[in-house]
């Protein structure tokens, strides 16, 4: 009986060892309706590791988190390069000039480009984002490394992509604005790890 249950033991352990590690997830509860998205921790170990200490030291729940940004083709008129995004997190800037940034993770380093519902980094300079985020609506290569939404060329750290709620992406990016920022920003219930 002993040599039975070792002789079904190792098929089962070579299984789990041929297993893939599953991508961290997490849920967006807004006020909208629910976004879901995977983290490539490992293609973007930088970033996609902040956005979960983040998740998981409480600093989206601590501040009032919104979707406070929506750029659609028809709201950027000076832009000589076109995208489509909703962008979120705490919004108050003296509260996101507290938290230390991170190291920028390019487009080129990660192999992660910005497609549609990839989850990136707003950032100013390079190695100055921290909390504030966006997702992309259609596929937004001028966001990438060496495209030329920016002047530096460095494009934005993507790190995650949306699996469940893109809907809820694209009803957000509907929503009345002025001069891109939301009239009624959307409130963010939650970020929480689903695993």
């Amino acid at each position: 009986m002993k040599i039975l249950f070792a002789l079904l033991s190792v098929p089962l352990l070579l299984l789990s060892a041929c297993t893939p590690v599953q991508n961290p997830r997490i849920i967006i509860e807004t006020d909208r309706g629910n976004i879901e998205a995977e983290l490539f921790l490992k293609e973007a170990p930088i970033t996609a590791a902040n956005f979960l200490h983040h998740i998981d030291a409480g600093t989206f729940k601590e501040h009032e988190t919104f979707f406070y940004r929506v750029v659609r083709l028809d709201n950027q008129p000076r832009s000589a390069t076109k995208i489509e995004v909703i962008q979120g997190g705490l919004y108050d800037d003296e509260i996101v000039d507290t938290i230390t940034p991170i190291e920028h993770e390019t487009t080129q380093t990660t192999g992660i480009k910005h497609t549609d519902g990839v989850l990136s980094m707003a950032r100013n300079q390079p190695g100055t984002a921290s909390t504030e985020f966006f997702i992309c609506i259609g596929d937004q290569p001028g966001l990438d490394y060496g495209g030329s939404r920016n002047s530096d060329g460095q494009g934005f750290a993507a790190f995650g992509r949306v699996v469940k709620g893109m809907e809820v992406v694209r009803q957000i990016q509907q929503l009345p604005d002025s001069s891109q920022y939301l009239l009624q920003p959307v409130h963010v219930r939650s970020i929480k790890r689903l695993y």
